[in-house]
């Protein structure tokens, strides 16, 4: 039943990333002048992002726990457990930036646990402030760096299980101790190089 549910996942997962692959290359092999919009790009992206980490929290972390086969812990490495939801987003993000595609995608929030996890600018911060405001709403826009254009994407990172809710509130350097489950807790941000 476990590898079922798991496969059924990773299959909806491989499907949007078809799809996605689909409506990028289509129009290149055409050579017709139809794109798709930088911002149905970043919501594709988030959406396999956040089907990832769900289905890594519900199906995995809690499931393993549940059973009493392992815990996810900060300290996974040295202690062989399981990376904590988080941080399997935060490595995902580091491979995917390592392949040099351009594309960068991280967790951040306005009550990290660890600094460098909280904005990086004020439009960070800016799109920190709204998801937190209103999880439905999604901030976004076409920033500069150095020479290039990039769209970056903030969209609110809500709790889907009490292993997230117990860590951030138990957690001694958390600046906040009473996030619930569904709450946001901060937010996927998401960028990429466009022309």
């Amino acid at each position: 039943m476990f590898k079922g549910n798991l496969s059924r996942g990773t299959l909806k997962a491989v499907v949007v990333l078809v799809a996605v692959a689909g409506i990028l290359v289509a129009p290149n092999e055409s050579r017709g002048e139809t794109s798709v919009p930088a911002d149905q790009v970043a919501n594709f992206i988030h959406a396999v992002i956040e089907a990832d980490r769900t289905l890594y929290t519900t199906h995995v972390v809690d499931r393993m726990q549940e059973h009493g086969v392992t815990i996810a812990s900060e300290l996974w490495k040295t202690r062989g457990q399981l990376p904590l939801p988080a941080q399997m987003v935060l490595l995902a993000g580091m491979e995917v930036e390592s392949k040099g595609s351009g594309l960068k995608y991280r967790l951040a929030s306005l009550w990290p646990i660890e600094e460098e996890n909280g904005p990086a600018d004020d439009f960070e911060k800016a799109g920190l402030e709204v998801v937190a405001a209103d999880p439905n709403e999604s901030y976004s826009g076409t920033i500069k760096r150095g020479q290039l254009k990039y769209f970056k994407a903030i969209y609110a990172d809500k709790a889907v299980s009490m292993a997230c809710v117990n860590c951030h509130n138990a957690h001694t350097l958390s600046p906040k101790r009473d996030h619930k489950l569904g709450g946001v807790m901060g937010a996927v941000i998401i960028s990429f190089p466009v022309k």
